[in-house]
């Protein structure tokens, strides 16, 4: 039998709750250390989260500030923030996470999300040739390659080397968008 190692992953298996009370999408963006909450990038309305279960080294989330579950329930202030977040993201993680391709999407109602967050959210997955192959096809197993707290560095100095992210543009007139790198 072959056995795959992932020693860090004790840190969660151990943990006496989820330290969590609420919305994890609300309360994370509100903590005081950023790295540890994982939340890589913020804008005024909006900011950028890593998945703390990731489908691949670098699977981030765009997120609203306000709980909202559908893009429909969203300004368009906040949609347009949202939409330039993610192309910031998207810049951020050719820059400094260097994919093959990237997935972006949204799991919208109970039915298509896979957990029981009603918060809307944004996934940016990158891709690579081959990170789909034997291990989760026929071994129900899926192998990320790299620690999450390497993966916020790659995506931090992502955001930080961009100068073409800090302004994406304004949100309504006179109101432009700036992104906190320093989080």
């Amino acid at each position: 039998m072959d056995r795959i190692y992932a020693p860090w992953r004790i840190e969660w298996v151990e943990r006496d709750a989820d330290p969590i009370e609420g919305c994890p999408f609300c309360v994370l963006p509100e903590r005081e250390d950023a790295r540890d909450a994982r939340v890589v990038a913020r804008s005024e309305r909006n900011y950028v989260l890593l998945n703390n279960a990731p489908y691949n080294p670098g699977h981030a989330m765009v997120i609203p500030r306000e709980h909202r579950e559908d893009p429909t329930d969203l300004d368009d202030a906040t949609l347009l923030d949202h939409a330039k977040l993610k192309a910031a993201t998207l810049a951020a993680m050719r820059r400094d996470v260097d994919p093959d391709g990237v997935n972006t999407g949204q799991n919208l109602g109970a039915s298509a999300a896979g957990g029981s967050i009603d918060h809307l959210h944004t996934h940016v997955v990158p891709r690579w040739n081959g990170d789909t192959n034997f291990m989760p096809v026929t071994g129900d197993t899926k192998v990320i390659v790299e620690a999450i707290d390497r993966t916020y560095e790659h995506l931090h100095a992502g955001f930080a080397a961009g100068d073409d992210v800090v302004d994406p543009g304004d949100v309504e007139a006179g109101d432009a968008v700036k992104l906190d790198f320093d989080v």
